[in-house]
């Protein structure tokens, strides 16, 4: 038997979810119910909100990616040994 929730949400997040949703040939409606069987099912809540990025962070990969583009950044490493010996030169 199927019953109806009414949940108030955020215009931008809704159509964001609904495109995210779609694209993976879903419906809203199927999502938000695979998402709560698997709360009944884990008996748990997993939610994930990516952080803001602070303008000090921004600034610092600015710089980082500007090192690596100019080439002054150190070489990539495929193990410890590699980077010993290069230390060691």
């Amino acid at each position: 038997m199927n019953t109806v929730i009414s949940v108030r949400i955020d215009k931008d997040v809704k159509a964001s979810a609904q495109e995210v949703a779609n694209s993976a040939g879903l419906t809203l409606s199927t999502l938000v119910n695979a998402y709560l069987r698997q709360v009944a099912a884990t008996r748990r809540i997993e939610l994930y909100a990516p952080e803001q990025m602070t303008p000090k962070l921004e600034k610092l990969i600015a710089e980082v990616e500007a090192e690596l583009k100019s080439g002054k950044a150190s070489k990539e490493f495929t193990n410890v040994e590699e980077f010993l010996a290069d230390l060691k030169k």
